[in-house]
């Protein structure tokens, strides 16, 4: 696994999920179906600090994980966040 922090294009369907990344020069397909990555959401930030009495912080979904290749067959998988406007993050490669 590498970690990343590099700026990416990704397309995605209209349920916002994964179908294509632009990674250095290079564009690879989603081959598999990707995983929701979740944590909690922004809006709960300023109450985290309080003890929780029962459950759990609510979740969103903040990235994705989804194995790609490109038309040569190499093939990675990726983990992208969206920083909820305009850009996808590569955060992680795993070989």
């Amino acid at each position: 696994m590498t970690q990343i922090d590099e700026a990416v294009a990704v397309w995605t369907t209209e349920s916002g999920e994964p179908q294509r990344i632009v990674w250095r020069s290079r564009r690879y397909r989603v081959n598999d179906v990707p995983t929701a990555l979740v944590g909690p959401c922004d809006w709960w930030q300023p109450l985290a600090r309080h003890e929780l009495g029962y459950g759990r912080a609510p979740l969103q979904i903040c990235g994705w994980r989804f194995q790609a290749s490109a038309d040569d067959g190499e093939t990675h998988v990726f983990d992208v966040e969206y920083d909820g406007r305009t850009r996808w993050n590569l955060v992680r490669v795993f070989d």
